[in-house]
């Protein structure tokens, strides 16, 4: 009886479709996979030694490179910067603590992966897998004097100057829709 309980919301869970909200009651619309609060803090993107090393990632999958401090879309056969300064570094400056050595001390688990939607065969840490949905990022008027002690890989979109936004770890790039 308990293994057919167990199937049940297995498959009911794999035939479900998922719309999350963080740090918010309700979604503003039905066509939002991942909303996020209204609080001043944005996304942090996965770190990678180099874009290079992530294989067979997705057009559009997002990640902070270790290698030259850049956030890094995928886009066709290659990697396309976002950001407009490699001076960046992953030292908090509230604890001198340097967040690489951190992150190089974890176990990270390969076929780790969440999937909101529909699609789980596609490669990724978070997949939104709806064909009819979006993601909403955090918005946060003016990250760069909201956002206190941003992290290196994150990403909001400015509601004041109506631009998406993305920290290296020492500077913001503005990007026009």
């Amino acid at each position: 009886m308990k293994k057919n309980y167990i199937s049940i919301f297995i498959l009911f869970t794999m035939c479900a479709k998922a719309q999350v909200g963080i740090g918010k009651t309700a979604l503003s619309s039905t066509s939002v996979s991942l909303e996020f609060g209204s609080e001043n803090r944005g996304m942090v993107l996965p770190w990678v030694t180099s874009s290079t090393a992530v294989s067979n990632a997705e057009n559009g999958t997002l990640v902070y490179s270790l290698a030259d401090h850049k956030i890094n879309v995928k886009y066709n056969s290659g990697w396309k910067d976002l950001t407009v300064d490699n001076s960046g570094n992953t030292i908090d400056p509230l604890t001198g603590i340097d967040g690489a050595i951190i992150q190089n001390n974890l176990s990270e688990i390969n076929n780790s992966k969440v999937t909101i939607g529909n699609i789980s065969s596609v490669a990724g840490i978070l997949v939104l897998g709806d064909s009819d949905k979006a993601m909403v990022l955090p918005k946060v008027a003016n990250p760069h004097l909201n956002i206190i002690n941003p992290s290196p890989g994150m990403m909001v979109f400015d509601t004041a100057k109506k631009l998406f936004a993305v920290y290296n770890g020492t500077v913001w790039s503005f990007w026009k829709p």
